[in-house]
């Protein structure tokens, strides 16, 4: 049986365990005025241990936090990401940067990664991992668009989704939806029936002042726990706390 696991740092950042590597997503290891993780950020990138990919979404500064990763010893450390990031990746010294377009794929040692459509403020992709018979959905923080109704028939089964749930909206812009909100998010997981899903960008804030002019958002992961189950009854959604580690023990691998 081939191990498959995550653990939560904070926000949609995960360090992802396949086929014996090591994947981080959407790093964020500081906070900046208007943007607080909302949670703590339970490790630093110097104790980060070692990694064999870092798969970036999109720009936006709580998914692709490059300053943070100068602290990063390694520089050649495969970075995957949209179009948009892979000039300031190259820009912070990472020598080995794959930019990708939706359904564009690469690989890394034993891992595969597919890019998937997204739709967000930016340009962004979400990711498919499949390693040793497993399958992974990353979603980054897009919204629930019909492009997303492609990934079962490609990828008839998936054995672990991260999905975000907190359906943030902008104020300035009416209220305009940019994230998936608990319904949305369960409603996807009902479409790519994953064995667990893992909500993720639930705890952002904006501060005190941003939450009441700039953004509005549903911080409670429970909410999309229990959509998860009305939508889809047999899901096993694991909510995972800062710094918290799932190993999915999967006896049956999926066909990658």
């Amino acid at each position: 049986m081939s191990r498959l696991a995550v653990t939560r740092i904070t926000h949609s950042c995960h360090l992802i365990e396949i086929a014996g590597a090591t994947v981080l997503t959407d790093p964020w290891f500081s906070q900046k005025p208007g943007y607080h993780p909302g949670e703590p950020i339970a490790l630093t990138v110097p104790e980060l241990p070692h990694l064999d990919a870092i798969l970036i979404s999109h720009r936006h500064y709580d998914h692709c936090d490059l300053d943070a990763l100068d602290a990063l010893p390694d520089k050649a450390t495969p970075i995957i990401c949209c179009r948009t990031v892979a000039k300031s990746a190259r820009a912070h010294g990472f020598s080995t940067v794959t930019p990708l377009a939706p359904w564009e794929r690469t690989t890394v040692g034993p891992v595969t990664v597919t890019a998937a459509p997204a739709a967000h403020q930016v340009e962004e992709i979400t990711f498919v991992l499949q390693g040793a018979g497993r399958t992974v959905y990353f979603a980054g923080d897009t919204t629930f668009i019909p492009e997303l109704h492609d990934l079962p028939r490609r990828f008839p089964a998936i054995d672990l989704a991260l999905v975000p749930t907190n359906g943030l909206r902008l104020r300035p812009l009416l209220n305009k939806k940019v994230v998936m909100d608990a319904h949305d998010a369960a409603d996807l997981v009902a479409l790519l029936r994953p064995r667990v899903a893992i909500p993720h960008h639930y705890a952002f804030t904006s501060g005190p002042i941003g939450d009441r002019i700039l953004t509005k958002s549903d911080r409670d992961p429970e909410a999309f726990a229990l959509a998860a189950h009305e939508a889809s009854p047999e899901a096993d959604v694991r909510i995972l706390r800062p710094g918290e580690r799932t190993d999915l023990a999967l006896t049956a691998p999926s066909e990658a």
